[in-house]
């Protein structure tokens, strides 16, 4: 059987001003996860939500906290961030030299670990420490900005990783982020990503409320491959 579709709507699109309550409309919505995006200027060409901030929102929902941390060096940061009330951390295969080591840390600090590849690198990368993961995150732009387009190469690297993800026999999540609306949702389903982040598709999407938005997004469930690339 499939895994059922979790969305993950990012706050970076949510309205600045008034985030503790965003946060409690989505909780209401029916979201899986709240997905916060960490930018550092610097591995990313862009300023986000430092520590301070998530320990803000964290006594605003009950929802589990998807931090995605686009900074490097990462590993400085991590017991900030599981402190500040993360509960899944995802830091890039491109920005710690010592993956593995930045991993454990994380599961250390008794937080879900994930790691994510831009769009440029190739799932090998996580050939030796898939087993070691909660989740993988798949960037579907190059990270940075809110409201890009879907890169189409990107449902070849989440079919291949979910076919490495049923080969460990592991229960992995598969998470895709950037360019998701209601069409590329339905694609990145199909190609095998149970996990959507979406900011604009939910927050400004065909639909003022929420709810609706994130329904559309979710769909059916995810059907295990049989075999590598399609």
């Amino acid at each position: 059987m499939g895994k059922s579709i979790k969305i993950a709507p990012s706050i970076l699109s949510a309205d600045f001003a008034r985030l503790g309550e965003e946060i409690r409309a989505l909780d209401a919505a029916g979201a899986d996860y709240i997905h916060i995006d960490v930018m550092d200027g610097h591995f990313v060409p862009n300023l986000t939500i430092g520590p301070s901030v998530i320990r803000s929102l964290r006594k605003h929902s009950a929802t589990p906290f998807d931090v995605h941390l686009m900074i490097a060096p990462v590993e400085p940061y991590i017991e900030s961030y599981a402190e500040a009330g993360a509960d899944i951390i995802t830091i890039h295969a491109e920005a710690s030299t010592h993956l593995d080591r930045a991993i454990q840390q994380i599961k250390a600090l008794g937080k879900k670990a994930g790691v994510s590849i831009v769009p440029s690198t190739p799932p090998d990368v996580l050939d030796y420490i898939l087993p070691q993961l909660d989740l993988v995150l798949v960037m579907s732009v190059n990270p940075g900005f809110g409201g890009q387009q879907f890169i189409p190469y990107s449902l070849e690297k989440i079919r291949e990783l979910r076919y490495m993800i049923d080969e460990t026999g592991k229960d992995i999540e598969l998470e895709v982020d950037g360019g998701i609306n209601r069409d590329t949702a339905e694609l990145a389903r199909e190609a095998g990503a149970n996990v959507l982040v979406a900011g604009h598709a939910v927050f400004h999407g065909e639909d003022s409320d929420y709810r609706k938005n994130i329904d559309a997004l979710r769909g059916g469930a995810v059907v295990p491959l049989k075999r590598g690339k399609q």
